[in-house]
């Protein structure tokens, strides 16, 4: 097996609804995202899968995401854009895209601080 992973990075602003203290008020991060994909097998040129593959498809999610206030987007409506439902919308815009016959979509770590964060793996 092999974990084949892009970083990249949003920028936007949130805050946690009924949240008993400071996240409750409107405040902005600068996102960490890690999106992992595993392959199970590499291909005639060596690759599990070609970095370009994971980026072009993750430079959709983030443009979607960059420079919004996630309480208004379409996602987080019904939910609280916390780093948790954050990684569970991101993996699910990109588990079809990321999926051939030799890897799959493995993970998603979001972070708020270079010191905080979540791993979402998906619903197995």
């Amino acid at each position: 097996m092999f974990d084949i992973f892009i970083k990249t990075q949003f920028s936007a602003g949130h805050h946690l609804r009924n949240y008993p203290g400071n996240c409750e008020k409107p405040h902005g991060h600068n996102w960490n995202v890690k999106v992992t994909v595993r392959a199970r097998e590499l291909d005639d040129l060596g690759m599990g899968v070609d970095f370009r593959v994971i980026k072009k498809a993750v430079a959709q999610v983030m443009d979607d995401l960059d420079h919004c206030d996630l309480n208004s987007h379409k996602a987080f409506q019904d939910k609280n854009p916390s780093s948790e439902n954050i990684s569970v919308y991101i993996f699910e815009q990109l588990a079809e895209v990321l999926t051939d016959k030799r890897y799959d979509l493995y993970s998603i770590q979001v972070g708020e601080t270079a010191g905080s964060g979540v791993i979402y793996r998906g619903s197995r």
